[in-house]
């Protein structure tokens, strides 16, 4: 693993553990204004990073791609935990998973802190 790459995956794994949703997106990705209309509709903040305006957008999707086996976006995670992409996410939210997800904080979570990125 390069440094590159090491200093993006630390950039990424800040982003996740730092906000409950973090979404990596595309601003031109209908899949991706499909996840962020869900968190609108649903009142839930989520922090986005719209990668193709970003400098090393590409970098970051090479490494998300690396820390999670998918190559598209969006890349949602809920607590620092890798969701998947849009249909898993709307497959999450039509089971009620996501609500509980999204509502499982450092104060009620099981063992008292956020959940971190393992990949």
């Amino acid at each position: 693993m390069t440094s590159q790459s090491n200093s993006v995956e630390t950039l990424i794994n800040k982003a996740v553990n730092q906000d409950t949703i973090v979404i990596f997106s595309k601003s031109y990705c209908p899949y991706c204004h499909n996840t962020k209309d869900l968190m609108k509709r649903n009142n839930w903040d989520a922090q986005v990073y719209e990668l193709d305006q970003m400098t090393n957008g590409a970098m970051i999707q090479q490494q998300l791609l690396a820390m999670t086996g998918q190559a598209t976006v969006p890349s949602v995670w809920i607590n620092g935990e890798f969701l998947g992409g849009n249909s898993d996410t709307q497959m999450a939210f039509q089971r009620g998973e996501l609500a509980k997800r999204v509502m499982l904080t450092p104060q009620n979570s099981p063992n008292g802190q956020a959940l971190s990125c393992t990949h």
